[in-house]
């Protein structure tokens, strides 16, 4: 997969993952895991970059400028690299992210949409469904 691809399905899952914690689901232990794995490293290479994934969906996030932050520190950081590669892969496979994964990326597609990004996290903050949520 493509660093950017995987830096804004990286970037989505953490999203994804807080604003489904945040309606009260759960999400898989792993997946939680590798999201705080995945934030303490980029927190060391790019500290305001975390504070504003953490505070999305509360205050709207520049998709594009934060992949691009964070495929940055991941070519710069072999350990962000690994940490995002890892979130990446338990959140293909999470029940509850997963649907979501697979309607960002696809992996014929080789250019992911952040704003129809922005677009498929801000169906799933409110509740709608992601049956023609594609990227």
């Amino acid at each position: 997969m493509e660093p950017l691809s995987t830096a804004a399905i990286a970037i989505g899952s953490v999203v994804a993952t807080k604003a489904l914690e945040t309606t009260g689901e759960k999400v898989g232990e792993v997946l939680c895991d590798k999201t705080g794995k995945f934030l303490v490293k980029l927190r060391k290479h790019s500290p305001h970059t975390v504070t504003a994934i953490e505070e999305a969906p509360e205050e709207p996030l520049d998709y594009n400028k934060v992949v691009a932050e964070v495929e940055s520190a991941a070519r710069a950081d072999s350990e962000v690299y690994q940490a995002m590669e890892e979130l990446v892969a338990a959140a293909k496979v999470d029940p509850k992210v997963a649907p979501i994964i697979n309607n960002i990326h696809s992996e014929s597609s080789v250019v992911v949409n952040n704003t129809k990004l922005a677009e498929c996290i801000n169906n799933v903050l409110q509740g709608n469904t992601l049956i023609g949520c594609t990227i």
